[in-house]
């Protein structure tokens, strides 16, 4: 993002250049009024959605360092209400990745690489207790992917979780709505059924949906990690893998 930044400022330099350009040219008679109104509204067409692109990008940026602030505190007033241990278990044994290298280096990385270690890295920080830098590299992912399952279907549970124990409504909303947005994307995938299910679990009046989306999980194969994680909740609706 900060290189299509810099092109689009230099985009607007270029342009506000020639229409100097062009303005000494029309006083010295070298241009007609014709022809420099051309060039003007070429130039000043270019130059507007060159500089609404970039407010886009700058609203983007501050918006999406906002959300990592919110999360980051959200996260370390704790986990308390579904309980941090449950937490770290199910992150840690649902995600498909595991722990990797990082993602700093002098190599530039394609984005698929680049999510892959955002990933791998997150899956990480999990495993050393780190769920704060976790969610950031679940972030980073969703910033290049906004559709990637895995990092989607994490992030929602963690919003979950934080806004559960925060009492927060506006953020267990949010958490949910990414978790169904996971499940849309991925219908047939067990970890988001597994995370969905939990939630309704958790939430008063939500024993039928809850019971549902055990049922769709439990028809998704889901693995032996998985299944490990569900089993007091299946046992409590009385189901059986």
């Amino acid at each position: 993002m900060s290189r299509e930044l810099e092109q689009l400022r230099a985009e607007v330099a270029l342009r506000e250049a020639s229409l100097a350009d062009a303005s000494r040219e029309l006083a010295s008679g070298e241009l007609s009024e014709h022809e420099y109104a051309l060039i003007e509204q070429r130039e000043r067409a270019g130059i507007e959605k060159a500089q609404a692109r970039l407010d886009a990008l700058r609203a983007s940026d501050v918006g999406v360092l906002a959300r990592r602030v919110r999360k980051r505190w959200r996260l370390l007033v704790g986990l308390g209400c579904l309980g941090a241990a449950l937490v770290i278990l199910l992150v840690s044994a649902i995600s498909p990745r595991q722990s990797g290298n990082s993602i700093t280096g002098g190599i530039a990385l394609s984005n698929a690489q680049k999510v892959q270690q955002y990933l791998d890295e997150a899956q990480a920080d999990i495993a050393n207790g780190d769920v704060a830098t976790a969610l950031d590299a679940y972030e980073s992912v969703l910033t290049i992917d906004p559709k990637n399952v895995p990092a989607l279907t994490q992030v929602g549970w963690l919003d979950f979780s934080a806004g559960s124990s925060d009492q927060n409504l506006k953020v267990m909303r949010v958490g949910v709505k990414d978790l169904r947005d996971a499940i849309a994307l991925a219908p047939k995938s067990p970890a988001p059924r597994l995370y969905y299910a939990i939630v309704a679990d958790s939430t008063p009046g939500n024993h039928v949906l809850a019971r549902s989306e055990f049922e769709v999980f439990l028809d998704l194969h889901p693995s032996k990690g998985q299944l490990a994680i569900a089993a007091p909740f299946l046992a409590k609706f009385g189901l059986h893998a």
